[in-house]
């Protein structure tokens, strides 16, 4: 199968420049990067692609077990890197795509130099000296509530999520996002995403990292985002002026400036 195809990958921009691969969180697509790309195309190459069972993704590839554990979405990152020939590049992940960064990062290392986490969450379950922001109640609830009713949830959850009250057209473009997504597909992607615990993969990384969290994120608090970066060793910790749990939406100029900063720091 064409891997370009599959995660309908498209490149844009700069074809001299660094190469940024960025990736969507659960129930999103690379529609969602709209208002980041042209803050990098200017310098950077840029790939954006769909998680097979996202957006206009080739929904025939989806395969309920590979997609059962983040190694698979890892593993179509790799392909994708490699069917573009990538060296080095700087992998952009929102939210659970951070993590899928993480393993993608440690899989084939020659293909991703550097990582930016947005509003990432290793573990959503709150732990013993650890604090996810879910009970495990909360997470047995919110993946029931999804798999009885997933149009209902959506609309219910996206706007939360989101966290911006005061624009609604963003909670509303959330939630249509989430509704266009099969819902068979996005019980296997949430239940991947809030059960599995991924702190033990933060210290594989061995490349420059970027940590982007809100002020206020209902999905991934800044307790978080302070634990990622301690276990992260040489990560950049940066707190956005934003709220909700999708700042490259909510406060587009402060996530792209700290994107860009940090680009330019790289070797």
């Amino acid at each position: 199968m064409d891997v370009l195809r599959r995660n309908r990958v498209s490149v844009v921009g700069n074809p001299d420049g660094r190469t940024v691969v960025l990736a969507h969180g659960f129930g999103c697509d690379q529609n969602m990067w709209r208002l980041t790309v042209p803050a990098l195309v200017r310098d950077h190459r840029v790939v954006l692609f769909d998680y097979v069972g996202s957006g206009r993704s080739d929904l025939s590839a989806f395969d309920e077990v590979r997609y059962s554990s983040l190694g698979g979405y890892a593993d179509d990152v790799v392909e994708v890197c490699a069917a573009l020939d990538l060296s080095e590049a700087v992998f952009v992940g929102h939210s659970v795509s951070a993590m899928i960064g993480v393993l993608a990062a440690r899989k084939a290392p020659e293909r991703i130099g550097a990582l930016v986490m947005v509003a990432p969450s290793p573990c959503y379950l709150d732990d013993a000296g650890y604090h996810g922001g879910f009970s495990a109640e909360d997470i047995e609830e919110l993946l029931s509530s999804l798999e009885s009713n997933y149009l209902g949830w959506s609309a219910a959850m996206a706007p939360a999520i989101m966290g911006t009250p005061d624009r609604p057209e963003l909670g509303d473009e959330l939630t249509n996002s989430f509704c266009a997504t099969d819902p068979a597909m996005a019980r296997v992607f949430a239940r991947t995403t809030f059960l599995t615990d991924s702190r033990p993969d933060l210290a594989s990384v061995r490349v420059p990292t970027l940590v982007l969290e809100s002020t206020e994120d209902v999905i991934a608090p800044r307790e978080v985002g302070a634990y990622v970066h301690a276990a992260v060793e040489g990560s950049t910790l940066v707190t956005l002026d934003a709220t909700g749990h999708c700042p490259h939406l909510s406060a587009p100029d402060a996530t792209n400036k700290a994107i860009v900063e940090f680009l330019a720091g790289l070797k």
